[in-house]
Parts: C-alpha cells; sequence; structure tokens
C-alpha cells in the first residue's frame, strides 16, 4: 500500500506534535506499520505490545460489536501490533484505564476529555470535524412524534431522560440550555423543574431515547445524530420520534490519549486514524467516529464548557 501524500504530512504532523521532531519518510513506504513500527527506540521508550482502545456505549450493543471487530481488524494491520477495542459501561472506566495504564486510546465526549484533562490523565489526539470546518454539534431534545409539546417549557413537572451524567450533548448542554431559560431553580437540580423522581440517567443516547419509546420519560437529550442518521436508532424507531428542541454549541467528540503513552505510540495511533480520513476508509470511520478527523488545540477547543461544566456539577451535587 503506497500511503498518501496527505496521508504522510498528517503523520509528519503526529511525529511533530508528540515527539518533537519531523518524522521523515522514503517515498513509497509500504505499510503504515513499516512507517512507524520502530519509531519507539527514537524516543528511547519501548512501544507497547497492544492497543487499547476505549469506545463510548452509545449505540445499539450488536451494532457496537460489529464496529469493535472491525476496528480491531484496522488498527492491527495499519499498526503492525496487536489492537483491542473495548466498550466499558461508563467514561468512569475510560479514566480510570488511562490512569493505570490499562487503556492507550479513548472515545469520549468533550466533557470527558475536560475531566481526563483536569487530572492529568490524557492528551488530546484529534476530534470530529463536520461540514464546513466546524468542530462542534448541535444537542437535541426528542419526543414522540405525536407529543403535545411545542418546547422544552412546556415538559415543566414531566419525566425526562439525559444520555448520562457526563454527556456534553446528552445532559452538560441541555441542562445549561435550562438555565439559560430560566427554568432551574438556585440549587440547578433538573429535578427544580422536571419533578422529584423524574430524572433519568442513562448511559449513552439509546438508553435515553428508549426510555421514550416506552413511555417511561416525555423527552431524551441527545446528540442530533441520533435523530438525523442512521448510526444509532433503526428507521423505524427514528420514525417514532421528533426534535422537540435545539441548544448548542457542543464541542465535537474527541480521541484522547493516556499521559503516560510514549509520545511515538501516540504519534502511531495519531496518524493511524488519520489514515480513516482516506477514501477507502471513510465508511468505517463514519461508523465509528461520525465524522472527519482533524488534530486541534485543546484549549481552545472546550473553551465554551466551562460554565456549564460548572453548572452540571453543582447539579450533580444535590
Amino acid at each position: 500500500m503506497l500511503l498518501s501524500s496527505q496521508f504522510v504530512r498528517g503523520l509528519k504532523s503526529c511525529r511533530i506534535r508528540f515527539c518533537g521532531a519531523a518524522l521523515i519518510f522514503a517515498i513509497g513506504v509500504p505499510g503504515l506499520s513499516a512507517a512507524t513500527g520502530n519509531v519507539g527506540a527514537a524516543d528511547g521508550q519501548q512501544p507497547v505490545a497492544k492497543f487499547v482502545v476505549a469506545l463510548k456505549p452509545d449505540k445499539n450493543p450488536e451494532i457496537l460489536r460489529a464496529e469493535k471487530t472491525q476496528l480491531e481488524a484496522f488498527l492491527s494491520a495499519q499498526l503492525g501490533r496487536p489492537a483491542e477495542a473495548i466498550i466499558p459501561l461508563s467514561s468512569t472506566v475510560i479514566l480510570e484505564g488511562f490512569a493505570n495504564g490499562t487503556v492507550d486510546l479513548g472515545y469520549l465526549s468533550a466533557t470527558d476529555f475536560v475531566n481526563a484533562r483536569s487530572r492529568g490523565l490524557a492528551d488530546l489526539l484529534l476530534v470530529g470535524q463536520f461540514p464546513g470546518g466546524r468542530n462542534a454539534y448541535d444537542s437535541y431534545w426528542v419526543v414522540k412524534k405525536d407529543a403535545p409539546y411545542a418546547s422544552i417549557a412546556d415538559l415543566r413537572g414531566r419525566p425526562v431522560a439525559f444520555a448520562g451524567r457526563t454527556s456534553t450533548s446528552g445532559f452538560v448542554v441541555p441542562l445549561f440550555d435550562l438555565k439559560t431559560r430560566g427554568l432551574l431553580g438556585p440549587d440547578a437540580s433538573p429535578e427544580s423543574f422536571f419533578g422529584a423522581g423524574n430524572v433519568y440517567y442513562g448511559v449513552g443516547y439509546v438508553s435515553a431515547v428508549e426510555r421514550v419509546l416506552a413511555g417511561e420519560a416525555e423527552a431524551a437529550a441527545v446528540s442530533y445524530y441520533v435523530l438525523d442518521e442512521d448510526k444509532h436508532l433503526s428507521a423505524d424507531k427514528r420514525a417514532q420520534l421528533r426534535r422537540l428542541q435545539t441548544q448548542g454549541p457542543v464541542p465535537s467528540h474527541v480521541l484522547a490519549v493516556r499521559k503516560s503513552l510514549a509520545p511515538a505510540d501516540a504519534a502511531a495511533l495519531c496518524a493511524t486514524l488519520l489514515a480513516l480520513n482516506e477514501p477507502a476508509n471513510t465508511a468505517l470511520r463514519d461508523k465509528l467516529f461520525t465524522t472527519r478527523l482533524v488534530a486541534a488545540d485543546a484549549d481552545a477547543h472546550v473553551a465554551t464548557l466551562a460554565e456549564a461544566l460548572a453548572l452540571a456539577r453543582q447539579a450533580l451535587k444535590q
């Protein structure tokens, strides 16, 4: 396999970013493993024997299992080393994996990344970029198609489902929007508006939507693509739902590496993931990560989250 000039430039960029020096290639490198497999010697650190990648549990389990297998095959072939993808039940497991060295790469919400970074556990590798160069997206409240609501204000005292306590689009941003609209009490608790016992926290977008479809919640806070794209829900389930309200912008999801990972291994992962932007690999990329993957400044990417995260922390203390 010949590497495209775009891919080679991306790999050089990764090497500069994580090792402080450019990696020089001969034209016609036979494959990525040949280009990156021995770079650990350059920084004096032994490369990992097997890469462990943690995915967010935000899709139907059967779909996730299939994507897990595809990702493992892709990473192993490109890196020239075994790769294992795991699907933990929560982002807390990913962060602890960063801390104890059992997770090398994590697919995280911007909120999870802020938490990992504040604990000194992770570095930003890549972020999702949407058409038009936007590194952000929208959050939706979704309801059943025939629900009699015109806005979130109509749901006072009604049961709702958030995607999870750390979900940026499924909790942090929707909660901040409630404050902006003057719908929260001074304690910032969502129960001050929706009512005691009426707030459910899921383990991903699908779990929140399922509560709505089952009639156990009137609305669910999720990412726009849960409703608008054929990635998380079947066409039949999406047909039963409609968007009630939009809020945002939400900083896009990130791919982060544990702080203790050797820079050469981080560079190899960065380059491999950038290869998903190649035409032959975009179908897999879009299944797994929804968008194009690009480098970004960590501070700039999460700058808008500070106030929203402070509110979420206050709410969860109740």
